[in-house]
């Protein structure tokens, strides 16, 4: 079995769209609000969005199940407040539970977080909840900069997030860190911003010690773990300046990695630095990149083809990858595929 642990429902029905951007405009102009109850998607439609996308990418590359979430850049926790934020998380997750309702081999949920700028962590506590008791999903999103390119929350190992992260702990789900979409001109959402704040993550992890208080937690860094793996002696370097274990034994044992880099070289530095223990297979399909890489006449985010051809890699670490450790992060997996 090959388990992508980061797919997005990226192909929603315009419906979706339409509400969302009459909501948005709800908020200058209360008489343009639209009505919840007037959201309505058939089955047909969502059969409809994802048949000739998801899908058939599934069916033609060889992937099994696709852990799938709301449209990351579509979370815009920084629009609107706190109830407009809940209430937009509840539409995109039932939307998605529906989509892994009708394709229960090939998707199951994560949920967005009703994050929103200032506001307590602990307020999405009961969306999570409700996703994991409630939808059998198995993990959520976690944006660390709910602002959109300000980052005014205070860092991931502040005791801020921890009545979130004693719920994630209890439930015994993990997170994958991903910002959303951006709202400074300087960061280029999925170029820039989406990496910048893989990074951040990371750095803010070596600076902190929460995995002293919450040692069973985990988190995936997506896209490669922006540009961790490029300047992993840096990382190492500032870690021993710090007076930390090394990253090994610091942070390894609850931080992991995706493969959504889009080319060998990228996916062959990743494996090389990052033990295979902690890489998790990834495409984000239907995502950031859509194209068709010229050079190798294959879609770039068919990340699946650049693991196939690294002969360093054995059978085994191939295994972990590819089924593995997704099975082990995402532990509410079992008993469901």
């Amino acid at each position: 079995m090959i388990i992508d642990c980061h797919g997005h429902y990226t192909t929603e029905p315009q419906k979706l769209h339409d509400f969302r951007k009459a909501q948005v405009a709800g908020i200058k102009d209360p008489s343009q609000k639209p009505s919840r109850a007037a959201l309505k998607i058939s089955d047909d439609e969502i059969r409809s969005s994802v048949e000739g996308a998801q899908l058939k990418l599934q069916r033609e590359r060889g992937t099994s199940l696709t852990i799938f979430s709301p449209r990351a850049s579509g979370m815009a926790h920084h629009i609107g407040d706190a109830g407009l934020s809940l209430e937009w998380s509840q539409i995109s997750n039932e939307l998605v539970h529906r989509v892994c309702t009708l394709y229960p081999k090939n998707f199951i949920g994560v949920c967005q977080l009703p994050q929103s700028p200032g506001v307590d962590p602990k307020s999405c506590i009961s969306e999570l909840e409700r996703c994991i008791n409630e939808y059998g999903f198995v993990g959520c999103n976690l944006n660390p900069d709910p602002s959109g390119g300000a980052w005014n929350s205070p860092p991931m190992t502040d005791k801020w997030w921890y009545p979130l992260y004693e719920k994630m702990a209890e439930l015994d789900v993990p997170a994958m860190i991903h910002v959303s979409a951006s709202c400074n001109p300087a960061f280029h959402t999925t170029g820039a911003h989406y990496i910048n704040g893989d990074t951040t993550a990371f750095m803010q992890f070596i600076t902190g010690d929460l995995f002293k208080d919450f040692p069973t937690l985990k988190f995936i860094i997506p896209h490669g773990g922006g540009a961790v793996p490029y300047h992993w002696g840096r990382y190492r370097g500032l870690a021993q300046d710090m007076k930390k274990p090394p990253l090994e034994e610091f942070l390894l044992k609850n931080v992991y990695f995706d493969t959504c880099v889009y080319h060998l070289p990228g996916i062959e530095l990743l494996t090389k630095v990052i033990p295979a223990d902690n890489i998790l297979f990834a495409s984000e399909m239907v995502g950031a990149v859509k194209g068709i890489d010229p050079r190798t006449g294959h879609h770039y985010d068919d990340t699946k083809r650049y693991i196939d051809q690294i002969t360093s890699l054995s059978a085994a670490d191939k295994q972990k990858i590819f089924e593995g450790n997704a099975r082990k992060v995402y532990s509410r997996l079992k008993g469901k595929i």
